[in-house]
């Protein structure tokens, strides 16, 4: 029960498509300071200055690509369900099954296009994702996530 799963290879293909979109959009936003600099004659340093940033966020985001996928696991016990990401900027969340409220499964146009699906663990006060799973995967998980917080709450009662 405490095997820790990745998520499958498909994902890489849908944080691909987001920074392509994140890289549109920031483009978009060149072109309006540059037409903008034309009317309120804005110095040129600045949009070299929103350039250089745009091209170095969209290094990034692409580069952070096998990075994330790498290091983005979880794991379900029977008290916890743990999120870990990252290496150099490690994170690491335990969600107690005591305050889970709700598992919601969702998703957008690319996860169905990629045949995936969210899951959302809910507590009262935070949500936490789990980006992009096997839909048989994240209807299991979901359950097993449900099942075992009302294993818990029957417990208490």
């Amino acid at each position: 029960m405490n095997q820790t799963h990745k998520l499958p290879a498909r994902i890489k293909i849908t944080w691909l498509i987001s920074a392509l979109g994140n890289l549109c959009l920031l483009v978009i936003i060149n072109i309006a300071i540059f037409f903008a600099s034309r009317f309120w004659h804005l110095p040129a340093f600045i949009i070299y200055l929103v350039a250089a940033l745009t091209l170095v966020a969209a290094f990034i985001n692409f580069l952070s690509i096998p990075y994330r996928y790498r290091f983005w696991q979880y794991t379900i016990t029977e008290n916890a369900v743990e999120l870990q990401s990252g290496f150099v900027f490690r994170q690491r969340i335990a969600i107690p099954i005591t305050r889970v409220q709700n598992v919601t499964l969702s998703a957008g146009p690319i996860l169905q296009w990629q045949k995936l699906q969210k899951v959302t663990v809910a507590t009262a006060s935070t949500q936490h994702d789990i980006d992009g799973l096997e839909p048989i995967t994240a209807e299991k998980l979901r359950d097993q996530i449900m099942d075992l917080a009302v294993e818990v709450e029957d417990d208490k009662s």
